[in-house]
């Protein structure tokens, strides 16, 4: 395990070959209704992208699967993990998706931690929304706003961001 977590694999998914261990994951997430078991997916399945090239169809697919989860769970917890699996891979196709969430997301926790994730991922391209994100009714994502931003000035030239500088 490249990330240094313990997590509970009681039906043994990481054992499976990573097609099969995919298909697996996607099923729960798109079908279980115990929200721990879905976390435990999104860390799964976020797995199978590690040390993979954006290019890789398994990083693809895996990244499309934790944009499903950002725009479909309905837990807040399940959300946060994915944006932080988002961020962990890299995954910057998903900027997008995080801003959204950060932005439009019902969950004060899938909003902290997209908004985040996007400081982690020196996201600057997405500055200007992330300021958006300050007038949110919310403190703790004002709080992480403002934090990010602060963020942003003291990186900005400081290089692109490599998820093993966090991991």
């Amino acid at each position: 395990m490249g990330m240094g977590i313990e997590l509970l694999d009681e039906n043994n998914i990481r054992s499976l070959p990573s097609d099969e261990r995919f298909l697996k994951c996607e099923q729960i997430l798109k079908n279980e209704t115990d929200e721990s078991k879905r976390w435990d997916a999104v860390w799964l399945i976020g797995e199978l992208a590690e040390n993979k090239e954006p290019s890789d169809p398994m990083f693809q697919k895996v990244s499309d699967v934790l944009e499903w989860v950002l725009q479909n769970d309905t837990n807040g917890v399940v959300k946060h993990e994915a944006c932080f699996q988002v961020a962990a891979r890299n995954m910057r196709d998903k900027i997008p998706v995080l801003v959204n969430t950060a932005l439009h997301n019902h969950s004060i926790l899938a909003k902290h931690e997209a908004i985040e994730s996007l400081g982690l991922m020196r996201a600057f391209e997405a500055e200007s929304l992330i300021k958006k994100a300050l007038d949110d009714p919310s403190t703790d994502v004002r709080e992480t706003a403002s934090f990010v931003l602060k963020r942003f000035d003291r990186l900005r030239n400081r290089g692109v961001y490599k998820p093993s500088d966090i991991l």
